[in-house]
């Protein structure tokens, strides 16, 4: 049966191989479960039918398939075995039988279905190839143009794909407008609509900030200097803890850079939220006050067990200390996993004094 020209056909899905990565194999699969359809759908048919491809000469074959049985119940799906076996005489009852057919007009009807469901496979296969690449890219900053920006969602044009950005994922102090290219951090890739990839977007995640020290900063990106712990109120402030094995590296005057410079591109990126990057260290009392910068602190008596600290800073540093909202005590104790209660100077002597006295 040649539904279609046959050298064409297998010249176009190899040529679809090499330049969109989608196999022949693939394809051919896809055209045999056309060519199924349309016979069903086309000849009313109830039977039993597959069609095979060859994938070097492109002819196509159609066939009833059907069991071998001894009193024959239904002619669509069963044969004799007295018929099957002028076919084979190696068939016996149980077994199927393949038996070629030629319907009359089946080629041109079968052509225009299974062009229209090569259609559809090439687009499945396309964007399962993009959602894949895409997928393997989570966890890193992709660009995209603003398409769309509402109260409740941010729409990126990225190129192959389409970006959301749900509110949960936006900075809340910035405002997005259409056409402006921004970047964010890959958080999932999922399957919308119909099948098509749609890619989750956000600025607001703690591994944004992450992954933009990792790309301001060569010494992080190279493993000489490594992120310990990232903290962050997205829009307000974040706390970075930085390490580096390596003695003759300054993690934190790294990361800062020369007057500022490297710190200050990611504070632009993330519209003047500020950072405190501290160096992390291994003494819990030291890593305490070092992440509860830019206070300074007195004392730090920490309870290993418990993970808990409590901190000693001078009366007129207690504010700072605790942040606008707890935010700076808060941020600490997430960076350290710490928990955490401050005390001025005042209060610590007050509650000895208290102590003494009980």
């Amino acid at each position: 049966m040649k539904a279609i020209d046959n050298k064409e056909l297998i010249l176009a899905l190899e040529e679809l191989e090499s330049e969109k990565g989608i196999s022949k194999e693939y394809l051919i699969e896809a055209i045999e479960s056309a060519l199924v359809t349309a016979y069903k759908r086309n000849f009313d048919s109830a039977e039993n039918v597959k069609v095979v491809m060859d994938n070097i000469t492109g002819e196509a074959h159609l066939y009833a398939v059907k069991e071998v049985v001894e009193i024959v119940e239904d002619s669509k799906l069963q044969i004799s075995l007295t018929s099957a076996n002028k076919i084979s005489k190696k068939l016996d009852i149980g077994d199927t039988v393949d038996i070629e057919m030629v319907p009359k007009d089946f080629g041109r009807i079968a052509a225009q279905t299974a062009k229209q469901v090569i259609i559809q496979k090439l687009r499945e296969a396309e964007r399962e190839i993009v959602y894949t690449e895409f997928n393997d890219r989570k966890g890193e900053i992709v660009s995209g143009i603003i398409q769309k920006a509402d109260s409740n969602i941010v729409v990126m044009d990225l190129g192959k794909l389409e970006g959301v950005m749900p509110t949960k994922e936006q900075i809340p102090t910035e405002h997005y407008m259409v056409n402006d290219k921004i970047r964010g951090y890959v958080l999932d890739v999922v399957k919308g609509l119909k099948g098509t990839p749609q890619v989750i977007v956000s600025r607001a995640h703690v591994d944004f900030v992450r992954k933009l020290f990792e790309f301001e900063i060569p010494e992080i990106y190279e493993g000489l200097i490594e992120i310990k712990s990232v903290s962050r109120d997205p829009g307000s402030r974040s706390k970075v803890a930085v390490y580096s094995t390596n003695e003759n590296i300054d993690p934190v005057g790294s990361c800062v850079g020369q007057k500022g410079v490297r710190i200050q591109n990611i504070i632009n990126e993330l519209n003047g939220e500020k950072i405190d990057v501290i160096e992390w260290n291994n003494d819990p009392s030291i890593y305490i006050a070092s992440a509860l910068l830019p206070a300074k602190v007195m004392a730090v008596d920490v309870k290993e067990e418990e993970k808990f600290a409590q901190v000693i800073v001078p009366d007129d540093q207690l504010s700072l200390a605790i942040g606008k909202s707890g935010q700076n005590a808060r941020l600490a104790a997430r960076l350290t996993n710490w928990k955490i209660d401050i005390k001025s100077e005042s209060q610590f002597r007050e509650m000895i004094q208290n102590m003494q006295e009980e």
